[in-house]
């Protein structure tokens, strides 16, 4: 940039050569131009090269040598020095000087050189869904009707736990057999117990489903009791699966609750981990009285948070009162009263059957005092009011989920004794095998349809997959919708409502993602990725996911 000579206008622009005062030979001054000097002084180089080179020849080659340098160390400053004439401005700065690359505005920067960022993966949620509704503004028809031969396969290589690597970008997917095959895999689950007849899942509020429905064991007691039997076999290979981690993790669905066991690394916990939601006062005390010790991760948050809150309101109080009283000596003693009286505060609070403060006052027998059952009612208020509420969550972590899956076996609460689901055993549900457990797939139906967009009609086609979606086949299937759809489609996804909330941490140490090896699960290794590290959901679950040009954008 020229930054013009501040002092310079219109009329003092022109700058006239400037004259130099010369003695010529003879010893007169004479006022010449600075271009004849320049050329005089040219003149008398030329006529002194051969004297000089006369004198070096008559020096011996050491002296001719210093010479040379000495002369070389005298050019080289005088080749950087610049000559300013009495009207040149020291502000002015030419062009041609600059010869640093300066990006002189943005649209110096080339496009393609900003990337914007890629987001390659959305955040784990533990949630189960009951209904993924896939679009996309390529045919999705690729996905139903499988050949009898892809669909053998893709079961096959679910039980031996083989997964095919695909292309970056499948150009044809309806040709594919590969991808054909995969995403037959990627809906498979396992169940117990298995009514053909019934829907199994969900298990709350879902008396609708079994209306009307043919219930045998509803009345035979011995039939409830082998099925009891049965699902408890179930279960204890299930946990001696996850303890061994050869299955990640497995849900129980009852008809008041959901569980979720997780294996030692999954979910950024080091150990075991199960989730109960939504649990009762009554759950919890029978928990309690059987040993099992259990936190409830948004409690302990919510009270944090209070607490932090109001030792923040505290000191700004402190810092308020203190500056009033800044001008009077009684600052300190005042800061000493204040603390004084919060501390008395915290041991009103603590002291739940202290009344010395009537008896200080005379009054001790003039005031009802509350009987010990009201006191006890009022502490109780608080935890009847988190039944069947996202709050009531129960974590159990480390050696303590075992307890709890004796504690399962055995709690006759688990099983309804009235209604349409008397005697039935909860649903199980697990990504891999287990003792007692039938192979299921999810049901997967692809339909075009036409979408408005401003005044034209866009063709939009769409996937719908129902049924027990677990975590890991929510991620094989958007990792294979990846290729086939060149990386735009969207998905919503229904949450089961009880387990929103299982996105939760525990208050357990956390672990390093990768530190405990899962490699024989049984899952993808891009799953089991996914879902070692810790959600970042909270207490919601995801609502939308948004893949466009091989980028995730989510809802929660």
């Amino acid at each position: 940039m020229k930054r013009r000579n501040p002092f310079a206008n219109i009329e003092n622009t022109f700058s006239p050569k400037k004259k130099l005062v010369v003695y010529n030979d003879e010893g007169d001054a004479e006022a010449v131009d600075s271009n004849q000097v320049n050329k005089l002084t040219e003149r008398r180089e030329r006529e002194d090269m051969p004297r000089k080179r006369q004198c070096r020849a008559a020096l011996p080659f050491s002296a001719r040598l210093t010479e040379v340098e000495q002369q070389e160390l005298q050019d080289a400053p005088g080749k950087k020095s610049l000559n300013f004439s009495e009207d040149d401005s020291l502000f002015e700065e030419e062009e041609e000087d600059v010869k640093s690359p300066l990006l002189k505005s943005p649209q110096a920067i080339a496009p393609a050189s900003i990337a914007p960022p890629v987001c390659t993966q959305y955040p784990t949620d533990w949630s189960l869904k009951t209904r993924v509704l896939f679009t996309s503004p390529l045919s999705l028809s690729w996905a139903e009707n499988p050949k009898a031969q892809e669909e053998a396969l893709g079961l096959s290589q679910h039980c031996r736990a083989q997964f095919t690597s695909l292309p970056h970008s499948i150009q044809d997917p309806r040709s594919c057999s590969e991808l054909r095959c995969a995403f037959q895999q990627s809906l498979v689950y396992w169940q117990h117990p298995t009514l053909p007849w019934i829907s199994l899942f969900p298990r709350i509020n879902a008396e609708r489903s079994f209306t009307g429905k043919c219930t045998p064991w509803a009345q035979d007691t011995a039939l409830q009791k082998s099925l009891m039997s049965e699902w408890s076999v179930s279960l204890s290979s299930l946990y001696s699966l996850l303890k061994t981690r050869l299955c990640p993790y497995f849900y129980l669905c009852s008809y008041q609750f959901t569980v979720l066991f997780r294996a030692a690394g999954l979910g950024g916990s080091g150990s075991i981990t199960a989730f109960i939601s939504p649990t009762t006062r009554g759950l919890r005390e029978a928990m309690k009285a059987e040993g099992i010790e259990f936190s409830l991760p948004l409690v302990d948050e919510r009270r944090k948070s209070k607490e932090q809150q109001e030792v923040e309101v505290e000191q700004m109080e402190k810092a308020q009162d203190c500056s009033e009283l800044k001008e009077s000596e009684g600052c300190q003693e005042a800061e000493e009263g204040e603390s004084c009286g919060y501390n008395n505060d915290d041991d009103e609070d603590d002291d739940d059957g202290s009344f010395s403060w009537l008896k200080e006052m005379g009054v001790q027998d003039k005031i009802k005092k509350p009987d010990s059952i009201s006191i006890q009612l009022r502490k109780e208020g608080t935890a009847v009011s988190l039944d069947h509420k996202p709050e009531s969550v129960v974590c159990v972590e480390g050696s303590h989920t075992f307890t709890l899956i004796n504690f399962l076996i055995n709690c006759k609460s688990l099983v309804a004794t009235a209604g349409s689901q008397a005697g039935l055993p909860p649903t199980l549900l697990a990504p891999t095998s287990f003792r007692g457990a039938t192979m299921h797939t999810l049901k997967a139906r692809s339909v075009n349809v036409k979408s408005q967009v401003g005044s034209t009609y866009q063709s939009i086609s769409s996937l719908e997959i129902t049924g027990p979606i677990l975590p890991s086949s929510l991620q094989a299937v958007t990792a294979l919708l990846r290729p086939a759809q060149k990386g735009n489609f969207a998905a919503t996804l229904y949450t089961h409502a009880p387990s929103a909330v299982m996105n939760t941490q525990g208050n357990k140490q956390q672990c390093a993602a990768g530190s405990v090896d899962l490699c024989g699960c049984g899952l993808h290794p891009a799953s089991i990725q996914q879902l070692q590290q810790s959600s970042s959901l909270g207490k919601t679950a995801l609502t939308h996911i948004n893949m466009n040009n091989y980028s995730y954008t989510w809802k929660n």
